[in-house]
């Protein structure tokens, strides 16, 4: 019989080695995809699982790929994808058209297999004016090799695509081997780079004008939420962009972001050079 013991000596090795945190209101989740990969594995108890997973790191990967697995989509977030167009990618053609080169780079942070960053792709194609002429990149990162496996193939089940229109899942789409299965066109997938990325470890991505990172700050403690909002902000540009999900913020983090709300979504923008400046010169933002 599985005790508390033995599921908390899994839950300290997955955050020793991920930095996810399952706390006490994940308690039923947690306990439920250990069964469910005991029983698949044939395994007797968490304590022979942890056995096998310190001894090799092909099970604890896919013993982590069991605890992240989660069911996604294209455009999940709709009213996201709305700020993205109405705002974000306004701005931003406002303020970089003129550029030489004309850059956009975006990071997807914790994208999984790959719908949130095809679907910001995606919208960028189709908001941008003159899209050919920028130089434009998605960075999809992610802690699971499987799930980055998954992305570069870029084939997703009909049921992936509900929220698309028939003319975007012709315009973007080809038909794919597989019962209802689709395959994001190359002029879209060529936007998207995936990489291996744990983001409980100190992160570089180069300099981002926009970073999604959705749903996985819930995962970390406090503190690595801290640090990686402190991350994220010295990664944005000045006058960029960071989308959260609906149950994160950065009300307690140190760094000055100003709030944005587009309907039903918020979005934090890092102030423009000389704005932030102006409001350090009056007191108004805290040097570090």
């Amino acid at each position: 019989m599985s005790t508390e013991l033995e599921f908390d000596d899994l839950r300290a090795l997955v955050e020793r080695r991920s930095g996810i945190h399952f706390d006490a209101t994940r308690d039923r989740f947690f306990a439920a995809r250990v069964r469910e990969h005991m029983e698949e594995c044939g395994i007797a108890s968490p304590s022979v699982l942890l056995g096998r997973i310190q001894r090799s790191n092909r099970e604890y990967e896919t013993f982590l790929e069991r605890l992240l697995t989660q069911e996604t989509s294209f455009f999940r977030y709709p009213s996201v994808f709305s700020a993205l167009r109405e705002t974000v990618l306004k701005e931003m053609h406002a303020r970089k058209f003129w550029e030489d080169p004309r850059t956009l780079r975006v990071w997807s942070a914790g994208c999984a297999t790959g719908e949130e960053a095809y679907s910001i792709a995606i919208t960028i194609a189709e908001a941008l004016m003159f899209v050919e002429a920028w130089d434009i990149e998605i960075l999809a990162t992610d802690i699971s090799a499987a799930a980055l496996r998954f992305a570069e193939k870029a084939v997703y089940p009909r049921r992936a695509l509900a929220a698309l229109s028939p003319e975007q899942l012709d315009a973007h789409f080809t038909r794919a081997p597989g019962p209802d299965h689709w395959q994001v066109r190359p002029r879209i997938r060529r936007m998207v780079r995936v990489a291996p990325m744990n983001l409980a470890e100190p992160v570089y991505a180069g300099r981002m004008d926009l970073i999604f990172c959705m749903n996985v700050m819930i995962y970390f403690t406090e503190e690595r939420r801290m640090a990686l909002q402190r991350a994220f902000c010295e990664t944005l540009n000045p006058g960029g962009y960071l989308v959260l999900g609906h149950a994160e913020s950065v009300a307690k983090c140190p760094v000055k972001l100003e709030c944005i709300q587009h309907g039903d979504s918020l979005l934090y923008r890092k102030p423009l050079a000389a704005r932030h400046e102006a409001a350090q010169a009056v007191g108004l933002v805290k040097l570090s």
